[in-house]
This record gives C-alpha cells, structure tokens and sequence, in this order.
C-alpha cells in the first residue's frame, strides 16, 4: 500500500479508499480539493501502488490503512469516503472499530454476497473473463468507457486513456484483477454489525440505481442511521473521477453539517 497525503498542514482528518484498476492521479484533484480544509489520505492498495505488488483482498487493504494510520500517530479520523471497492473498506473499516470515524460516505460502495460460495466463485470467473481484455487492449477500454464522457475537463483524451491504460497494463496484474472480483464481493462483515454513531450518507448516481439497489439495503441494515443521496446523471464512480469541484462541494456539505434541498436528486455538474 502506498498513502499520498494532500493539506498536512490542517489538523482535521479524512481518509479516501479509491476505486479499482484507477491510477493515483485520477484521484488527486478530488483529494486535492477536499484538502484546502482537510488532512487528506489517499490510500492506495496493493495491486494500485505501482509498487509491483498484487491486491490480496479488502480486509488487508483496511488493516494496512489502520496500522499506518497508527503508526503515523493517527487515533480518530474525522471523515472517510470510499468509491465502489473503496466503499467496501469503508464499510470494513467501520465495522472493524479499530479507529473511530465521525462521518463517513460510502459512494457506490459493494458489500458482499449473500450466495454459496461456489456461485460467488463462479461471478468472481466471469468478471475476471469480462475485465481482463479490457485493461491489455485501449480499443476496448475505450467501448467500456467512451473517452468523450470520461475525460476530465481540460485534458486530452487520447493523452488520458493512454495514460490509464499504460497503468494498468504495467500494474494491474491477472492476480489482482481475480482477487478484486473476488474480494469486494465477498470480504467478511460482523452479523450484526457493530453499533457505532457515526453519520453515514451512501452515494450512488442514477444511472445505477437499479445495480446498487441491493448494496444500499445492505449498507442500511448493517447501519440504520445511513441516509442514501442519488445524484441525477452521473454513472458509477463519475463524481469523484470527473467533478473535483463538485466532489468537494458535496463533502463539505455533508462534513459540515449541512442538508440537501432536495435528498436525493442533483443535477449533473
């Protein structure tokens, strides 16, 4: 794991879990956003490091964070966000209490299957099967994710995906891809979870409503006080990868106490 830190000279702290197969820059506007007013971590798992490492699942990836948030004298933090497989470590994170959170927002995050093992084996195959051409060949990583809507503002979009992809086809190894699928969606949770009093709001964009439809129950049930926020028009991901300004606006409302006009819908930046 490797830990970028953005706004060290602010005392207030907030933990961000990335998504998969994403370099560490794609998050760094985000990051850097949010740290004009926080202590900002970006940690960065194992498989996504560029440190020649494999990812092993989503438990190590939050023990790793913790004993380094430890080790770095961190004992509380005040705000952790997490997309996707990100949202997933949050969740981990919050169940395990090793470190208390105050807020915490889940974005899009996976929370594990409830079928036999084997079937869980045989999605973690397919999805192995599905992603692995995409990340050693651009023409596909291109049909998956047109450039047109996932280039940032301001970038080149040859330049970006070219970047990307030269990323994951250098770190983002057959082991890692495997055990992503695997993990994310099958890491262990406590049943029941824990009861804790930190403020949750679980993100998704509309235009996955219907595939986080089942992971926002889980989340709720595991942590009644969870409040869902649906953002009009925005994909999986799209907020943090695409919108840094954006991104921040909505973590600072949330992380300073402020409440939506309206619950559920917003429009796209």
């Amino acid at each position: 794991m490797k830990v970028h830190e953005f706004g060290t000279g602010h005392t207030e702290t907030f933990a961000m879990f990335p998504c998969t197969a994403e370099p560490w820059r794609a998050f760094q506007k985000s990051a850097e956003a949010v740290a004009e007013q926080y202590h900002v971590f970006l940690f960065m798992p194992d498989g996504h490091d560029e440190l020649g490492t494999d990812f092993v699942s989503v438990e190590k990836t939050v023990e790793d964070a913790a004993r380094w948030l430890r080790e770095n004298g961190v004992r509380r933090l005040d705000a952790a966000y997490g997309v996707s497989m990100g949202g997933a470590c949050v969740l981990r994170f919050l169940a395990a209490q090793d470190i208390p959170v105050g807020k915490a927002i889940i974005d899009a995050g996976i929370t594990p299957y409830p079928y036999p093992s084997w079937i869980c084996r045989l999605i973690a195959l397919r999805d192995f099967l599905f992603m692995f051409p995409a990340v050693k060949c651009l023409w596909l990583m291109k049909k998956m994710a047109p450039p047109e809507r996932w280039t940032p503002e301001g970038e080149d979009p040859e330049a970006h995906y070219r970047s990307i992809f030269e990323f994951e086809k250098k770190h983002y190894s057959a082991k890692t891809i495997y055990n992503v699928f695997w993990s994310a969606n099958n890491y262990a949770m406590p049943d029941p979870a824990p009861r804790i009093d930190t403020r949750i709001e679980y993100w998704y964009g509309e235009e996955e409503r219907k595939a986080r439809k089942n992971d926002l129950a889980y989340v709720r049930g595991a942590f009644p006080q969870t409040v869902p926020r649906e953002f009009r028009g925005l994909a999986h991901a799209e907020l943090v990868l695409m919108f840094p300004e954006r991104f921040r606006r909505e973590i600072m409302r949330f992380l300073r106490g402020g409440e939506p006009g309206n619950e559920f819908f917003e429009e796209k930046p």
